[in-house]
């Protein structure tokens, strides 16, 4: 699969060979009853290094799967409130805000208005917001403050880095 005439090859224990026509360095691959595999294909002359290509892969997809491990994946959790939500139910609320944030997801905080209830989105809806921003304001931060979308209210909650 080289398609190049002349390679730099490395050989297993990671000195250089030289420059060699792919024949000689395909020859001394399968001396060593190893693999020709091409490392940078983009360098002049490709490199090209003789180990084991099943080895190698398994190596490869290991190191993956450990970056895949340690890799993080932030949520977003809704919470979804009305205007006249009441003090305790308010403050249950906010427990598992807090409880998202400590576990460094987003929280979308939707207040949701119906009927008539849409007259007081500016002034009780916004109160209700900045009252939920300010009791997680410890552990986490405001990043999209309060607006309208249609008949609700919505802000955005992120942890504190």
């Amino acid at each position: 699969m080289i398609r190049a005439e002349q390679v730099r090859v490395i050989d297993e224990e990671g000195e250089q060979l030289g420059i060699l026509p792919v024949a000689v360095a395909l020859a001394k691959a399968e001396e060593a009853g190893l693999d020709l595999v091409e490392v940078s294909p983009t360098a002049e002359p490709p490199v090209c290094r003789i180990m084991d290509y099943g080895k190698y892969r398994y190596e490869l997809s290991k190191k993956q799967q450990e970056a895949k491990k340690k890799q993080t994946v932030v949520e977003v959790k809704e919470i979804k409130l009305r205007p006249k939500t009441e003090t305790h139910d308010l403050n249950f609320k906010v427990k598992n805000i807090r409880k998202f944030l400590e576990q460094k997801n987003k929280v979308k905080v939707t207040l949701r208005f119906r009927g008539r209830e849409i007259i007081y989105a500016d002034t009780l809806g916004r109160e209700v917001l900045n009252k939920v921003g300010a009791a997680v304001a410890d552990i986490g931060v405001i990043l999209q403050f309060p607006t309208m979308e249609g008949r609700q209210m919505a802000m955005f909650l992120g942890p504190k880095s």
